[in-house]
């Protein structure tokens, strides 16, 4: 039937965009999930410390658990989406992560430090699979001028699961006696439930049609001879600046408790870990807030400014002089927000049929996680918690360098 006049039937673009659409909807959900995770991860440290009577340097192991999967797992899951597809990747992770946070359960039962380990390893595998096929796909699902921003606006609901998280966890962690339950059941409880939440997007996913793109033909490459990955120098870059902005972040994250509860009088880990969920809060923010303002300022600009802010501010946690510096730390986690959305998205830009395989060692480079929070905590055991938060200053002195390299060396 023919289209009445004054009206334009559907077409097979109208089409693609929709299925455009919907397929960055869902994937935008993945962030949340892996986000509201991760949340979840710096409570967990300070909870194990109490209950387990663990050193800060061992409750460290939990980042290393985790982020070391991360490593283990990224060149796997892009050889997998190099042959099956980016839903495939999905779904695969969303099966670890489920079958991770079920785990809890007989490791609660236990009450062993290292049952938890092996838990969080798995979910962490799990997350891997999503990251390494969510952060690629978000930003060939559109232009390729837009695609710093499009993966911010996606990583800004990660930040929201990041922000939830706190809030649940230190009530059901720390505070869980006043609702007559432990804090271990508290624990077990939250991680179940989120397995249900996990299985649930799963069977979602599974029944939607999502659009493959291939890297030869997205928007988002440049078209250009294939050229050896690790001879591209802003990929190379962009992979060492994650491996220090993750080491940065994690770190903040995983002693933040530590931090403001010896730096504030009577603070006490349930109060501290609110404050968490505070400083997670600007982490949002910032996401949200950078995201609209890369409609005015280049990515690559606002990445070495925000740097070099972070490294005056841990300057200011360094010199440890109470409510000032808790709140330094704070306004650290504003200026992070935007950096591992705006490395990942400048290290793939131009990689073309390569995007795959160079997203994965760019969350390769998530392993940095996993290795410097364990010399913080060291640091602090024998130095204090102050002085352990030079090796965060020294991160972002890295990341600041490659926002600079980046904004000299720009590709189309």
């Amino acid at each position: 039937m023919p289209a009445l006049p004054g009206t334009a039937s559907p077409t097979l673009q109208d089409s693609g965009a929709q299925r455009y659409r919907l397929a960055f909807i869902l994937v935008t959900c993945l962030f949340f999930l892996w986000g509201f995770s991760y949340g979840l991860l710096d409570v967990l440290n300070k909870h194990f410390q109490e209950t387990l009577d663990i050193t800060r340097a061992r409750s460290a192991l939990l980042q290393a658990a985790y982020f070391g999967a991360y490593f283990l797992m990224a060149l796997p899951a892009a050889a997998l989406m190099e042959r099956h597809g980016y839903k495939t990747g999905i779904l695969l992770g969303l099966g670890l992560f489920a079958c991770g946070a079920l785990l809890f359960i007989p490791a609660t039962r236990a009450g062993v430090f290292e049952y938890f380990l092996f838990a969080l390893f798995v979910i962490a595998c799990g997350l891997a699979c999503l990251e390494t096929a969510a952060n690629p796909y978000a930003t060939v699902l559109g232009p390729a001028e837009t695609s710093e921003r499009r993966l911010n606006l996606s990583q800004s609901f990660n930040g929201l699961g990041t922000f939830i998280a706190p809030f649940i966890g230190g009530k059901l962690f720390f505070g869980a006696s006043d609702a007559g339950i432990s804090g271990s059941h508290g624990v077990q409880l939250i991680y179940v439930a989120t397995a249900l939440v996990v299985v649930a997007i799963a069977v979602l996913i599974w029944r939607t049609r999502m659009p493959e793109v291939s890297g030869e033909t997205s928007a988002a490459t440049v078209p250009a001879p294939v050229v050896p990955l690790f001879s591209q120098r802003h990929f190379v870059f962009a992979v060492v600046a994650q491996f220090f902005y993750v080491a940065a972040q994690v770190g903040a994250g995983a002693f933040f408790i530590n931090y403001a509860v010896d730096h504030i009088p009577g603070l006490s880990s349930e109060r501290a870990a609110y404050l968490l969920a505070v400083a997670l809060g600007c982490f949002l923010a910032g996401r949200f807030l950078t995201t609209a303002l890369m409609g005015a300022f280049q990515a690559a600009r606002l990445l070495s400014v925000y740097a070099v802010i972070n490294i005056l501010l841990c300057g200011v946690v360094i010199a440890g002089v109470g409510k000032l510096s808790v709140a330094a730390l704070i306004a650290v986690f504003f200026f992070m927000s935007m950096m591992f959305p705006t490395i990942f998205a400048l290290g793939i830009k131009g990689l073309g049929a390569q995007t795959k395989r160079g997203a994965s060692f760019i969350i390769m480079a998530i392993v940095g996680g996993a290795i410097v929070p364990w010399f913080m905590g060291r640091l602090a055991d024998i130095a204090g918690i102050e002085t352990a938060f030079w090796i965060p200053a020294f991160c972002f002195l890295v990341v600041a360098l490659y926002g600079v390299h980046a904004r000299r060396h720009p590709l189309s």
